[in-house]
């Protein structure tokens, strides 16, 4: 016994001291007494003010008897409250596959891994490497939850722990997964699905988290560099969902341009498999529920930048252009590539990509306002009016369409109306809007003395300056009637 290490030393209450902000769920969750596991997803507004850097974040589960695991995803668009209670419940079934809409404004792909498990120690996150939590952005809190043999009750907190310092270092999660091929046949013992990247960029590979359910056996992944050596990233010989989590490398693992990323996951669907739930076997295919299956291994890397584009924008290029060789056809993955066009000016392109999203999720406003950028872009200003029109009568909170929309108006030479919907536009990007009356105000009244410079306003300059120069620059005429 000499020769063990210390037991670990568990702090009481929050590990790193009090957060600087914390979030609850809204309403506490019931799990029932009986029954299997259950997994469900929790939506939990963070009510942001402005944009904020977060070094750590540290999940508060209030009843660890029955939270076996979580994951925390970020949903920027809030899309996923039209869920929320889908079932009269708080929250919405389902696990780790938690699909959230993207926003077609700015180029922000999931970065961190936001795992927690009971003995979870808090590290904060690298210098340089904070990660960005903007107003308007929705926590989703996934939840394994296994029932005791009493009715509990749960309402984790969430703390956040803020920085001044916004990133140096742009890490991102890579996905790989083929969900899409799991069928297993009942008594299927060495069923496999594969799934690969080519890497346009070189990176350093800083974490792995893999995932399947209760059919897997063993996960395997691993790097083929370009001269055709094989570098292993992660091998579990024997799977147990029970004992998920996140791995972190001592040491990053450097992949130059070229290597490609691979990982199988090999699933036993027979008897002799004592963590199969169904007695006797039968087919399973991919889905969120824990009877279903899924196989994936994330990767965080850090792209190594070898041109004034962001590296981390081909590699979600490459990343989504893989998912259309396994899905033609996926809304997200035409979405993404939308986006990503637009930002490197090829509008062309854009529209042909949002227009294919659409057909697949026609109610999508992130994909329409993207169409309607595009169109405008392109000079189809009545086209883009029309779409933009159309993503604010499906989501009239939708702040980017706005702007665009206003920008489109300008281009129609409709002053006015795009003079109103600029007015909206800020009304409903800050609250405090009103509260100060500045919205009444002439741009010539409003003094530098009190706006231009001290605490306060530099906390809301981008959107205050964006808002005041679109006036200047489109002379739009300013209404004088006081808002209520």
């Amino acid at each position: 016994m000499n020769n063990c290490p210390p037991a670990p030393h568990f702090t009481e209450g929050w590990q790193i001291g009090p957060p600087d902000k914390t979030v609850q769920m809204p309403q506490s969750y019931r799990l029932a007494p009986g029954g299997g596991d259950v997994f469900r997803n929790f939506v939990i507004p963070v009510n942001l003010k402005e944009t904020k850097y977060v070094r750590a974040i540290e999940l508060r589960p209030g009843n660890k008897r029955v939270v076996h695991h979580a994951n925390i995803w970020i949903d920027h668009r809030q899309s996923l409250r039209r869920r929320d209670g889908e079932d009269g419940q708080p929250g919405f079934p389902g696990m780790e596959n938690v699909s959230t809409e993207a926003r077609s404004d700015s180029f922000d792909p999931d970065s961190h891994f936001l795992f927690w498990k009971p003995g979870s120690v808090i590290t904060p996150e690298p210098d340089g490497m904070s990660w960005r939590l903007d107003p308007g952005t929705d926590l989703i809190l996934n939840l394994h939850l296994q029932p005791s043999g009493k009715e509990e009750t749960i309402q984790p907190v969430i703390g956040f722990y803020f920085t001044s310092q916004p990133p140096r270092l742009q890490p991102m999660l890579v996905q790989l997964e083929n969900d899409g091929a799991i069928d297993i046949q009942p008594g299927a013992r060495e069923v496999s699905v594969t799934d690969h990247v080519a890497l346009p960029v070189g990176v350093e590979v800083l974490a792995v988290y893999p995932h399947a359910h209760y059919l897997g056996k063993q996960v395997e992944a691993w790097a083929t560099l370009p001269d055709g050596a094989r570098i292993p990233l992660i091998k579990i010989a024997d799977w147990d969902i029970n004992w998920q989590g996140v791995y972190t490398y001592r040491k990053p693992v450097w992949l130059p341009k070229g290597s490609s990323v691979e990982m199988r996951i090999t699933y036993d669907n027979s008897d002799s498999n004592p963590r199969n739930p169904n007695h006797p076997p039968r087919r399973v295919r991919t889905g969120p529920r824990s009877e279903d299956e899924m196989g994936h291994v994330w990767l965080q890397v850090l792209p190594k930048r070898e041109s004034a584009e962001d590296p981390r924008m081909a590699l979600q290029e490459a990343v989504m252009r893989r998912r259309l060789d396994k899905y033609p056809g996926d809304f997200v993955a035409h979405c993404n590539l939308g986006a990503l066009q637009t930002m490197r000016g090829q509008f062309q392109e854009a529209v042909s990509n949002f227009e294919q999203a659409l057909r697949i999720q026609p109610a999508s406003a992130t994909a329409r306002n993207g169409l309607g950028a595009g169109l405008l872009a392109e000079g189809r200003v009545d086209d883009a009016i029309r779409e933009l029109r159309e993503t604010l009568r499906v989501d009239p909170a939708h702040l980017n369409a706005r702007w665009n929309l206003s920008k489109a108006l300008v281009r129609k030479g409709d002053s006015v109306g795009a003079a109103a919907e600029l007015e909206t536009y800020l009304k409903q990007n800050w609250p405090w809007f009103t509260s100060c009356n500045a919205a009444t105000t002439p741009p010539f009244r409003i003094s530098r003395k009190r706006f231009g410079c001290g605490r306060r306003m530099r906390r809301f300059e981008p959107t205050w300056v964006r808002f005041w120069q679109a006036r200047a620059i489109w002379r739009l005429p300013f209404s004088h009637s006081r808002r209520r």
